[in-house]
């Protein structure tokens, strides 16, 4: 059995009853589960449906993400996350660069590394020898004044966790903004690279090894074991290309309003939903989220 789930951005619920009811019709499907009244509905089907990616395609012109998945197993004991343009808003080390004076310079070779133009690794050892000689104090002042969180972190971690799961932050950026995002959304743990500095200013150098794509993979595989869990156990999500790994590896990949040569190559792509997504993927409804502050 399967599950087709609906959803819309919260901000501008659109779901139009009628648009689910014709499709659960059409698909032969079970009753209609309503997760969030206009946002987010589910129905049972009995196999993927031969044209799932026409009605995608026809479905995103109208704002509207869908998925459909195994209903077995959906609901996961672990999340493995990416941070930058996943749980916050900003790519870190891009905010760093328009302190330091070299912005546009390193927008576009962030653009291009997470599509899966450059080498990750080069790309950042190039990126964060652009950042040499600026100050330490900087990273805090980024940290409060550029940082905002992605819609819907902070309910997405609180729900998995109020239902027994772990939560692992995997960055390719650094722990001086994991360890601060990890705390503030309530994260068991977070992986990432360390900025090296000397007399209170930056390097340009990161220490080693660089934590890249494969990297991410690791901590799949290593926090699973160390928990007991499977794999299959786990609802990965990112939006670059050094997150296809993990992505391809989870139980559930989730491509998070992604960069168009990634989400092509996942099956789950939300493209208009926030971070509540993936708790509507797994079956909670808005009533299950616990209060955030």
């Amino acid at each position: 059995m399967y599950v087709a789930t609906l959803l819309t951005a919260p901000t501008a619920p659109n779901l139009d009853p009628s648009l689910v009811e014709s499709l659960r019709n059409a698909w032969g499907g079970g009753e209609i589960q309503w997760l969030s009244p206009d946002e987010a509905a589910e129905f049972s089907v009995p196999e993927t449906p031969d044209n799932l990616w026409d009605v995608w395609a026809d479905l995103q012109r109208m704002s509207v993400d869908l998925v459909v998945q195994p209903a077995e197993g959906r609901r996961k004991k672990m999340l493995l996350a990416d941070m930058d343009s996943t749980m916050i808003q900003q790519e870190c080390i891009d905010e760093l660069a328009d302190e330091a004076g070299v912005g546009d310079r390193v927008k576009d070779i962030t653009a291009r590394a997470m599509n899966g133009e450059l080498d990750f690794e080069g790309a950042l050892t190039e990126r964060v020898g652009l950042l040499k000689g600026l100050d330490e104090a900087v990273i805090g002042k980024v940290l409060n004044e550029r940082i905002t969180l992605m819609p819907g972190g902070k309910e997405l971690v609180a729900t998995m966790r109020a239902n027994g799961s772990y939560a692992a932050l995997v960055s390719g950026g650094f722990t001086a903004f994991t360890a601060k995002v990890a705390e503030v959304l309530g994260f068991d743990e977070n992986r990432a690279n360390t900025l090296l500095v000397e007399d209170g200013k930056l390097t340009g150098d990161v220490q080693r090894p660089i934590l890249g794509k494969q990297a991410k993979v690791d901590a799949l595989e290593q926090i699973t074991k160390r928990l007991g869990l499977s794999e299959e156990d786990v609802i990965a999500v990112g939006d670059g290309a050094n997150d296809l790994g993990m992505l391809s590896r989870a139980g559930t990949g989730v491509a998070l309003h992604a960069k168009p040569s990634v989400a092509a190559q996942c099956d789950i792509r939300i493209n208009f939903g926030d971070l509540t997504a993936l708790l509507y993927l797994q079956g909670y409804s808005k009533a299950d989220f616990p209060g955030v502050e």
